[in-house]
């Protein structure tokens, strides 16, 4: 097993529970609403819109390969079995996050603080919008006008980005869109489950090679991080959502491009306490939505890496890792995919 990497290639909101070294000021106490983002919009009917079936039964989830760090707590990998559900194909676009910002006016908490976490190769942002530096993590900025609109800061847009993934976005955030798109966010059983595609215990999406035939099956780092990017793959920062092979149930970029949140309530010690038990669609206690800026500390299930996850800083690409954030975090590299149940 390797040992524990630097802090997490997602940087996690301080301040509100107690800045460590790889926090940035991105959120503090005296910020926030009366009510809880997801109260503000309304409720959608059910929609299975841009949804893939996939089959119920039994996998193997967690690290079979002994490859996770231990913090992570990806072992012991153990059977699971799932409904059949329902799971968008890709995350969710720019396009789409902002037909609903339309509708409901929403605004996400990176707005409403007024500034977001960028890697410091792709700002576009004026030296004075700078406004500070993760220590540990020197490669996240904390960019004043950063948010989904501006993903790299006030002097980019997404114009040309409407098929990329929304980012910036909360746990709070894609809670709030999925009540609006009367869907969910998956469970972290149900998002390994999928991104696995049918290949039970395999590392990958498409099997056990990173680049099979010498090809990229996904959009992650290639050269030496943080400082130079060979862009191999053909992206610096986020790709398209149906960029690369979808996997065996249909469902695009499981791997790299951007964090995902899930629904869980994220512990290292959750597979260990499942030791012996029959574990039938698994959700970890205490995963409900806690509240406006109550539980800051109360950390998230995010899976499937990022386009900054490289061998050398961050392996958590494969499809048994795992990692997490507080609620209120937010940055360029994390969105979501929603889910339902089948009826």
């Amino acid at each position: 097993m390797p040992a524990e990497p630097k802090p997490c290639c997602a940087p996690t909101a301080g301040h509100q529970h107690g800045a460590g070294p790889q926090d940035l000021p991105l959120t503090t106490p005296s910020t926030g609403r009366a009510t809880a983002p997801t109260a503000l919009v309304p409720a959608g009917e059910r929609s299975t819109r841009g949804q893939v079936r996939i089959p119920g039964g039994t996998f193997t989830m967690g690290d079979g390969f002994d490859e996770g760090y231990p913090g992570d707590g990806e072992t012991p990998a153990h059977p699971v079995t799932l409904a059949p559900y329902l799971l968008d194909a890709t995350a969710v676009t720019n396009a789409a996050f902002a037909t609903f910002v339309k509708a409901t006016g929403y605004v996400t908490e990176a707005e409403e603080l007024g500034l977001s976490a960028v890697f410091h190769l792709a700002v576009e942002a004026e030296p004075g919008d700078v406004v500070n530096r993760a220590a540990g993590t020197p490669w996240w900025l904390a960019v004043k006008g950063a948010d989904w609109r501006h993903p790299a800061g006030p002097r980019s847009g997404i114009g040309d980005l409407q098929n990329h993934p929304v980012v910036h976005v909360s746990w709070r955030d894609a809670q709030a869109y999925c009540r609006w798109a009367g869907k969910r966010l998956p469970t972290e059983a149900e998002w390994e489950h999928a991104a696995r595609g049918g290949l039970d215990g395999a590392r990958f999406a498409w099997g056990d090679e990173l680049t099979p035939r010498g090809r990229w099956q996904c959009n992650i780092w290639q050269g030496t991080f943080p400082q130079h990017n060979t862009v191999e793959d053909g992206h610096l920062t986020t790709a398209p959502v149906k960029s690369y092979t979808p996997n065996g149930f249909g469902l695009f970029n499981t791997a790299g491009n951007v964090w995902e949140w899930c629904q869980d309530r994220f512990s290292p010690t959750t597979y260990a306490d499942r030791a012996g038990s029959e574990v039938v669609d698994p959700v970890a206690p205490g995963s409900e939505d806690p509240g406006p800026r109550s539980g800051g500390d109360v950390l998230r299930v995010m899976r499937g890496g990022s386009y900054l996850c490289h061998d050398s800083y961050c392996h958590r690409y494969r499809v048994a890792a795992r990692s997490s954030n507080t609620a209120e975090s937010a940055s360029a590299n994390i969105g979501f995919r929603c889910a339902n149940s089948e009826p």
